[in-house]
């Protein structure tokens, strides 16, 4: 857990204000012009998938970011900017209305008890306030369950670290953003500089009506009710490729319906890759490490090797899974399950929610050379985006959010349960941020880990790329040992440029 090579240790107090201009990882994260407050009040499939499989605690989804500020930050700012942001995008404000019986798809509700103090905290670091203690809390944090009768997100400032500097962790739930929608949330909290900025004006929050529980079954059961024969003749027809021509094809409608199923199949189900048996095990505790990677530097690797950036940390996090093998005494497999999203947020889709795909495949840990190892992960994940349905995930949603809570965490938990590592890559800020004055230094993002035994998020900013681990220590039964080997392979991609 540390600074690879080439990535200046914690930034301290004094530092200068980085340039304006940012170079993210991939894409930018930022909002512009009018903020899309109407989100749909309807959680979609996959959304209402991960809310309800957390019938099984083990699959919970929360995403957490850590901000290292080098101040500690006005009490009365902080709370004043979560207000704001509560009333510019009200689904902050919404908590999860389920109707009775699982009977459709839940959606958000306004919380007619909705107070700031439940989600906004503060508290003191227990001396020694170090970089690690504070992780240990987050990671802690971040393991215990929402109160699901309430908006699904929290915040934490957490004074005391060493040089007079703080934290703040943000916790949302997966279904009420991914991660670019997380980073978009973020930039509503956060201001430009060290002085109070002039918002745009923003009155009391607006009054919005929500249907009573009953209310939402009847709805729902009038809906599935009137809607599932057409639904059901358009996925067949969309699978089919257009209902009339097939009819007049059936030979067509055979092969396309089987290429698309077997298209779906190759998105979502790795080949010849089997877990490692050293991670077999699991629990609920978890344990977050960091690592900071030069930004430029993962770059050029990737590049040297024929790579895109995104290709050189992938590899990196699979060669230091192959040293945490040896280091452990267990032989390297050749390859192991491996998944990743692929974001599909357009510029017209609204502020948070979900927009992405899901992928998984067989990874080549067993490759030692880092030039070869990158070439293979570009190859793998050009081939799965050309595929004709990447998003498999997504195409089985619907009925997976259809089953009773406690099968569909069963079914799911079966499948993540097969991930050794996930890995995502999320564009951080475009410019220096602030949360009340204090300057954010370095921000981590970690993803849930709903079953598998490692998650893995990398988020840039201006000059570094700041990697975030979520480990069961169950699986990984010696964390500090797999920091080292990360940050050893980590340095051996950065040689290639």
């Amino acid at each position: 857990m540390g600074s690879v090579p080439g990535v200046d240790r914690f930034r301290r107090r004094g530092r200068r204000a980085r340039p304006a201009r940012c170079r993210p990882c991939s894409g930018r994260a930022r909002v512009t012009g009018t903020i899309p407050v109407d989100s749909p009040r309807r959680l979609n499939a996959l959304e209402a998938m991960m809310w309800r499989a957390e019938a099984d605690p083990r699959l919970r989804h929360p995403v957490v970011i850590v901000d290292l500020l080098d101040v500690e930050p006005d009490w009365d700012r902080v709370l004043e900017s979560h207000d704001r942001a509560t009333r510019v995008v009200p689904r902050l404000r919404d908590r999860v209305l389920e109707p009775w019986w699982g009977w459709g798809l839940p959606e958000w509700s306004p919380d007619p008890s909705f107070s700031l103090g439940f989600h906004v905290r503060r508290m003191r670091l227990a001396e020694p306030g170090g970089l690690s203690s504070l992780l240990d809390l987050a990671a802690t944090w971040a393991a215990t369950p929402f109160d699901r009768a309430r908006p699904p997100w929290e915040a934490l400032l957490v004074t005391g670290l060493d040089g007079g500097g703080a934290g703040y962790l943000l916790k949302v739930h997966h279904s009420l953003a991914d991660g670019v929608g997380l980073v978009q949330i973020l930039s509503l909290l956060h201001g430009h500089g060290r002085a109070a900025e002039p918002g745009v004006p923003v009155g009391e929050a607006p009054a919005r009506g929500g249907r009573s529980r009953f209310g939402l079954t009847a709805a729902r059961t009038a809906e599935v009710l009137g809607a599932a024969p057409a639904a059901l003749l358009g996925v067949l027809a969309a699978a089919a490729g257009g209902a009339a021509g097939h009819v007049r094809h059936p030979a067509t409608a055979v092969r396309d319906g089987a290429a698309f199923v077997a298209s779906a199949a190759r998105a979502a189900v790795p080949h010849h890759a089997q877990p490692s048996p050293l991670l077999r095990h699991r629990s609920l505790n978890r344990r977050f490490l960091v690592w900071d990677v030069e930004l430029e530097g993962l770059k050029r690797a990737g590049r040297a090797a024929g790579g895109s950036l995104n290709d050189a940390y992938v590899a990196a996090v699979l060669g230091g899974m192959a040293r945490y093998h040896r280091r452990m005494g267990v032989p390297v497999p050749e390859r192991v399950p491996v998944g990743m999203p692929m974001n599909t947020r357009v510029a017209s889709d609204a502020l948070g929610g979900n927009h992405w795909a899901g992928l998984r495949f067989a990874a080549p840990v067993g490759e030692d050379d880092a030039a070869a190892r990158i070439g293979l992960v570009r190859d793998i994940v050009a081939g799965l985006r050309q595929e004709r349905i990447t998003d498999a995930l997504g195409l089985i949603a619907p009925l997976l959010a259809a089953l009773p809570p406690v099968v569909l965490a069963r079914v799911q938990g079966g499948a993540t349960r097969g991930n050794d590592v996930q890995v995502s890559n999320i564009p951080g800020m475009t410019r220096p941020a602030f949360v009340a004055g204090a300057r954010i230094e370095r921000s981590y993002a970690f993803g849930p880990l709903p079953g598998g035994a490692v998650m893995v998020a990398l988020m840039s900013d201006a000059d570094v790329c700041h990697v975030g681990a979520t480990v069961d220590p169950a699986a990984v039964t010696a964390p500090e040992v797999l920091a080292a080997c990360v940050e050893e392979a980590f340095g051996e991609v950065l040689a290639l440029g």
